[in-house]
């Protein structure tokens, strides 16, 4: 559930059942995808089917004000098993994963219950949509509801895409998928795999899974969007003369020229080699200088800084 299920609904918390009821029947009909062809319609008509399944039942509903979003994962006799000493959370210790190869982890952060259909009592389909679907047409049927996961990637592996099975785990059995992984995905893009989401009641079509990609931090690259930054350490004599130096990319190496008289903090640039972008233009990868001197200088090494000292009229600490 992505957002507040009374929101969904327009409605306080203080509405009454009714006034659910009645709220649900005016929007389905808005909303319905039959009837409206925006894009945005079908996402729309599966929240309120979801919205309605939870708060038109009164023992859902309060359990839904109590503990929020995840009251799914919650126990129905929670208040019991507290009572008993025996400890509460969520049932099954939420969701486990495997699979994924190296770099691919996955987390759900939506409940995800195959057995789950919507309570659509008290509500006449014919009669809330006019007969539109024919007799006996769609009595009941209610599309399963989308739900959405984490699937964590390596810099490497957002930047090849491929192929990884993965396995998700939880209180109702485990599934399996081949997922495809575009190249060049970024943080917080979202693969749809059609159909493997809530299962629909009456034969209704299931809702799709979404897996919302996260690269995971890295001790090489730091990403934004599409672009890649590297720190590149360089001596004081590489910085002041100028250098051709390797830099990491995730395909291999690159080199890069080290204009002369550069000072830690300058990022050079290495057009089109950030994140590929299979639509349009690559990101770029970011060099950015880090001068370096020895920490325990040789006997010589100090000789020479203490030359370079007494004939240097260099002071950085004012404007060039």
């Amino acid at each position: 559930m992505a957002r507040d299920l009374y929101d969904v609904l327009g409605l306080p918390r203080s509405a009454s059942a009714d006034e659910i009821q009645q709220a649900y029947r005016t929007l389905a009909r808005a909303y319905h995808p039959d009837i409206n062809k925006d894009p945005e319609a079908e996402e729309h008509f599966k929240e309120l089917n979801e919205a309605y399944s939870v708060l038109s039942d009164p023992k859902t509903r309060a359990r839904y004000d109590r503990f929020g979003a995840d009251f799914r994962q919650i126990p129905e006799d929670y208040d019991e098993r507290v009572g008993a000493g025996a400890g509460a959370g969520p049932r099954g210790g939420g969701w486990t994963t495997s699979g994924g190869g190296e770099g691919a982890r996955v987390r759900f952060v939506r409940g995800f219950d195959d057995d789950e259909g919507f309570d659509t009592s008290g509500i006449n389909i014919e009669d809330l949509f006019g007969g539109m679907f024919g007799a006996g047409g769609a009595r009941g049927r209610v599309p399963g509801a989308d739900q959405e996961a984490e699937l964590t990637l390596s810099v490497e592996d957002a930047y090849q895409g491929g192929h990884r099975s993965i396995t998700l785990g939880g209180p109702d059995g485990r599934r399996s998928y081949d997922v495809r992984i575009p190249r060049g995905v970024t943080d917080g893009q979202r693969i749809r795999l059609a159909g493997q989401g809530g299962r629909g009641s009456e034969g209704a079509p299931a809702g799709d899974l979404f897996l919302r990609v996260r690269i995971a931090p890295d001790d090489t690259f730091r990403v934004d969007g599409r672009d890649l930054s590297v720190q590149l350490p360089l001596s004081p004599w590489e910085a002041a003369l100028g250098a051709t130096l390797p830099v990491p990319t995730p395909q291999g190496t690159a080199q890069v020229t080290v204009p002369a008289g550069s000072s830690s903090g300058r990022r050079l640039r290495l057009r089109g080699e950030g994140l590929p972008n299979p639509r349009g233009t690559d990101g770029d990868l970011y060099a950015e200088l880090r001068v370096m001197v020895p920490k325990q200088p040789t006997d010589r090494e100090r000789e020479l800084f203490e030359q370079l000292r007494d004939v240097s009229d260099f002071d950085p600490r004012k404007a060039p």
